[in-house]
């Protein structure tokens, strides 16, 4: 049961095993996922005709399984580049390929040395196990769950780990054989490693993928689609906790609760869909004027709300001036899109039929908003209740315009 031969079949068998997992996520578009299954073909055919050299056929079975396996594990390089955003290509394992294929037919065919061939493949799969194991290690996304990515890191170290005792020990000539299946204990110890490493790898690309699905998941149930802005849910967790963070340091918070003027009138006038519309370009204009700690949810409707942390009232007053503005200048771009939307093909008179709430044909997208700060006692819900009480003040003023809640 030890031969080595039947250690590499059980090897192949954990690749096939693992090529038909990665399959199954292959339609969820996972980054890296397709280079991945890509490597397991290659692995396994290089694996079969390894544990074919008994029967001869050198060409096969040392120099093409060697440069295969080769080919394979920097395919697995690859995809985990991919999958953290990175450029997939890996010049120097490519590089490393090559020269492992040129290793192997100079010392079989030119001059013959079986320690130099191990040699040579163990540190070239020993650096690439360690830059998997590194990159698993330096990329992981803030705030995911380490397990998976500590697990893949874990297996590419104990891969980079065997290898590379492997080329100590037979390049100095501590060990000889006669040929890579050689049955003895070391070769055997290696080989089973070998088992428990490739399947281990596997299980953690999996891993990654599964909590890049968890991530997308997370993200589509804490964000408004049409907006990008939080959820009503997910911005009251989030903000809850910003301001616990600001009780205990004293650090200044603002809130502001803004609302979207006379969007019944888009939406009566011009349809949903340029309501629909309204609403993402107003979503892209708040996005682009915010900070990467501000928050900016949406609380229904037209209705948004923004904590800005660590900012005093007359900044919020005048960061929300200038998205007021923005927000004015890309309506303007988009009003022809909003009138082609108008069941008549054509803009209406800006008097006609659409009262109070109607936007004039060439208006902007405006917007009214309500400030206040976080004072010691305050609770998320009474500093909301100021600003919007400030957001109802705004609107009696006359709308598009920002009002910062009495000072206390």
């Amino acid at each position: 049961m030890l031969d080595p031969v039947n250690i590499l079949l059980v090897t192949v068998l954990s690749s096939i095993m693992s090529l038909a997992i990665l399959g199954s996520l292959r339609p969820a578009g996972i980054p890296g996922v397709s280079r991945w299954m890509g490597a397991y073909v290659m692995a396994s055919g290089a694996l079969v005709l390894a544990g074919m050299q008994r029967m001869g056929v050198p060409l096969l079975t040392i120099f093409v399984s060697n440069t295969l396996l080769a080919c394979a594990i920097t395919r697995v390089l690859e995809g985990c580049r991919e999958f953290f955003g990175l450029s997939p290509r890996a010049p120097l394992a490519r590089a490393g390929c090559a020269a492992v294929g040129a290793g192997i037919a100079w010392w079989y065919w030119i001059t013959p040395d079986l320690a130099a061939r191990i040699a040579l493949v163990s540190v070239f799969h020993g650096s690439v196990y360690s830059a998997i194991g590194w990159l698993a290690l330096r990329h992981r996304p803030a705030g995911r769950p380490a397990y998976s990515y500590r697990f893949v890191t874990c297996a590419a170290w104990l891969g980079a780990f065997a290898h590379g005792l492997r080329g100590i020990i037979y390049g100095t000539g501590l060990i000889h054989q006669s040929t890579m299946l050689d049955f003895t204990p070391f070769n055997v110890a290696y080989l089973a490693l070998g088992i428990l490493v490739l399947p281990a790898l596997s299980i953690g690309m999996v891993l990654l993928a599964h909590d890049r699905m968890a991530e997308r998941l997370e993200h589509l149930a804490s964000r408004d689609e049409l907006t990008g802005a939080l959820t009503r849910r997910a911005f009251l967790t989030q903000a809850t906790a910003a301001l616990d963070a600001a009780r205990a340091a004293g650090t200044p918070h603002a809130l502001a609760i803004v609302d979207i003027d006379h969007f019944k009138g888009i939406n009566d006038r011009y349809g949903h869909a340029a309501g629909d519309r309204a609403l993402s370009q107003f979503g892209r204009v708040i996005a682009a004027g915010m900070r990467e700690s501000d928050l900016f949810g949406r609380l229904g409707g037209e209705e948004f709300a923004l904590l800005f942390p660590a900012m005093v009232r007359e900044d919020a007053v005048m960061r929300l001036d200038a998205l007021r503005v923005a927000a004015l200048a890309v309506r303007r771009g988009g009003c022809a899109t909003a009138h082609e939307a108008s069941p008549s093909g054509s803009a209406q008179d800006d008097g006609e039929g659409a009262g109070d709430d109607a936007p004039a044909a060439h208006a902007g997208l405006t917007f009214s908003a309500g400030v206040d700060v976080y004072q010691d006692g305050d609770t998320l819900a009474s500093l909301m209740a100021r600003a919007d009480a400030a957001l109802y003040e705004a609107k009696t003023r006359g709308r598009d315009r920002v009002v910062s809640a009495t000072a206390q």
